[in-house]
């Protein structure tokens, strides 16, 4: 069962978050980092619903773990769902990948799984500056971008 109300509408002042992620400590660790920086949080069950909700709003800040709802990180249907996307269709969402065998903000692990940063929850205790740190370095990459868009807009 999902932990948020089927009807948890989103209006424009809101900031929307997506949580995929299997182990307890994270998704309590996350949900709290991102309810403290404002963010209204969502948290996905298992693939199809990450996939739904993911397809139905424009969420500012995506986290997700490795082996969440699977054994293995290849079996993550969410993370390949993802990775197929085109960057028009996902430019709107910071990801996190959160994985044992990855270091923390490494930038060629995070280009390899198609995400924007990577973070080890042995960092967790550090997670709220992380979540910060990605959506900072990402509005500074894209600002040219969106300034663009809204114009043409």
């Amino acid at each position: 069962m999902s932990t948020t109300p089927d009807f948890d509408f989103l209006t424009p002042n809101d900031k929307p978050a997506l949580l995929g992620l299997s182990n307890p400590e994270l998704l309590e660790a996350a949900r709290g980092a991102l309810e403290q920086l404002g963010y209204k949080v969502h948290v996905a069950i298992n693939h199809g619903e990450f996939i739904h909700k993911f397809s139905q709003a424009p969420y500012q800040v995506v986290v997700l773990e490795e082996t969440f709802s699977c054994m293995t990180p290849e079996e993550n249907e969410s993370i390949a769902f993802l990775q197929r996307l085109s960057m028009q269709m996902r430019r709107h969402a910071v990801i996190i990948l959160f994985g044992y065998e990855l270091a923390t903000f490494n930038p060629m692990q995070a280009f390899q799984k198609g995400v924007h940063a990577v973070v080890n929850p042995s960092e967790m205790f550090l997670l709220t500056q992380l979540i910060q740190k990605a959506v900072s370095e990402n509005d500074l990459f894209l600002h040219t971008y969106r300034e663009a868009q809204t114009k043409l807009a």
